[in-house]
């Protein structure tokens, strides 16, 4: 083959060649875009996030040494919650603190140990429950499981539930009178867990819920994902499940409530516990009064329903919660608020499709404290039109059949309203624990 016939192949080799650099540097440039992008994001994140004043989760969430991270990125997509943690300017940071639960996977694949699960921060602290190994409180034969002890994770609450339940069922805490064993006050993962602990052992005890077995998890979306991981649930066995709907975990509750037949008493709303003579705890409720020598405090964080302390908030119109959509058909529905709560039920009630309309007022310009999934699904039902996003306004009184708001423009305007759902938090369970008798620390960035 002489020099000529080579020069084609030489030019394709070299073009072939030249093609590949290109590719490279075109993938390259479009991962650059990419964490500028992510970066940006971050920033607004950060500026909005700065302007709420400081925020603090109330479970476990990451601290990130600054001068340990090297940016590679890992825990931001270890993250379950996908919008927690942004890398911004090189370095790890707590974008959206209040949509984490504690999952802790961002720590375990952290490959330079530059982030620890903390509680609180350096300058504000989250109130929580002196507890010992066991989740016994100060006061001696009273446990604390669960969300309440700081533990936002499924799984967590019911390894947490089903200990105390086990040291219970061991204590030497015996019940005299008329005492049960044990009182479990919350019927969701915390406390069926410690129920079948005490089960498995034949303890005497009784489950108290003010709503319904199973918890807020069946205040959750339809079909929302709501755990992975497997679950040991005592004298139950293991649940080996990668991803669990919310379906799907209602249907474990009930089938173990239907399997076990655990005692439980629902519509209890739980007012006061009071140690007797005896050393026995009187545990009130709606439903009456239980002694025991054991309580086992499983309940959630949310407390009562904040109130939004305006005119009209007594109408027979504001509810607090959607069981089920159905129940709006027809009705021009608003949802008060901007968390996970507000963001989810919204979307219920837009993908239900039998409203009127669906609209959500939510204070801030933003949704802040929803999670990045739900921030997805909201954005797109607003742009899409099928729900009317209220953002930046205030809500200033509630009538018969609408509601008077100020707008982000700072002018009144009336909205037609038939049902008001206000999801603006719930208060603050310290007090409750405080009326019990039991001894509070506040943690600053403390594990």
């Amino acid at each position: 083959m002489s020099w000529f016939e080579t020069v084609p192949m030489q030019w394709t080799l070299l073009g072939g060649a030249s093609g590949v650099g290109a590719l490279l540097y075109a993938a390259h440039h479009a991962v650059q875009r990419g964490e500028l992008e992510r970066d940006q994001k971050g920033r607004a994140q950060l500026a909005d996030l700065e302007s709420m004043g400081e925020a603090v989760p109330v479970s476990l969430h990451p601290e990130i040494d600054s001068s340990r991270c090297i940016g590679s990125g890992a825990c931001v997509r270890a993250c379950p919650e996908h919008d927690v943690l942004q890398v911004v300017g090189g370095v790890a940071r707590l974008v959206n603190p209040l949509a984490c639960i504690g999952h802790g996977a961002c720590a375990a694949a952290c490959g330079v140990e530059a982030i620890r699960l903390v509680f609180g921060t350096a300058t504000r602290g989250v109130e929580l429950p002196r507890i010992d190994e066991n989740f016994e409180t100060t006061s001696p034969g009273v446990f604390i499981v669960g969300e309440l002890a700081g533990m936002g994770l499924i799984r967590n609450a019911v390894r947490q539930g089903g200990q105390a339940g086990a040291h219970v069922a061991k204590s030497c805490r015996k019940p005299k009178g008329d005492a049960l064993d044990a009182v479990v006050v919350g019927a969701g993962p915390a406390g069926i867990s410690a129920g079948l602990a005490l089960h498995q052992a034949g303890k005497r005890f009784v489950l108290l819920d003010r709503e319904v077995f199973g918890g807020t998890i069946l205040h959750y979306p339809r079909a929302k994902v709501v755990m992975a991981g497997d679950l040991d649930l005592p004298g139950y066995g293991r649940v080996k499940k990668g991803r669990m709907s919310k379906e799907e975990l209602i249907a474990l509750w009930q089938d173990i409530r239907e399997k076990t037949q655990l005692p439980v008493k629902t519509g209890a709303l739980v007012t006061a516990l009071a140690r007797e003579a005896d050393g026995m705890w009187r545990v009130e409720s709606s439903t009456g009064s239980v002694r025991a020598a054991h309580v086992i405090l499983a309940l959630g964080r949310r407390g009562s329903p904040r109130k939004l302390e305006i005119p009209g908030e007594e109408l027979a119109k504001v509810s607090y919660r959607v069981i089920e959509p159905e129940e709006h058909a027809g009705r021009h529905v608003m949802v008060v608020g901007g968390g996970n709560s507000a963001v989810e039920t919204a979307l219920i009630l837009a993908d239900y499709g039998g409203c009127a309309s669906v609209s959500i007022s939510y204070r801030r310009e933003r949704f802040a404290r929803a999670r990045a999934e739900n921030l997805t699904r909201i954005d797109a039902a607003i742009e899409s039109g099928r729900i009317r996003g209220l953002l930046g306004s205030e809500l200033l009184s509630i009538e018969p059949e609408r509601v008077i708001l100020r707008d982000r423009n700072g002018r009144e305007q009336s909205e037609v309203n038939d049902t008001l759902v206000v999801q603006a938090g719930g208060t603050d369970p310290g007090a409750l624990l405080a009326s019990f008798g039991i001894e509070l620390s506040t943690k600053f960035a403390d594990v």
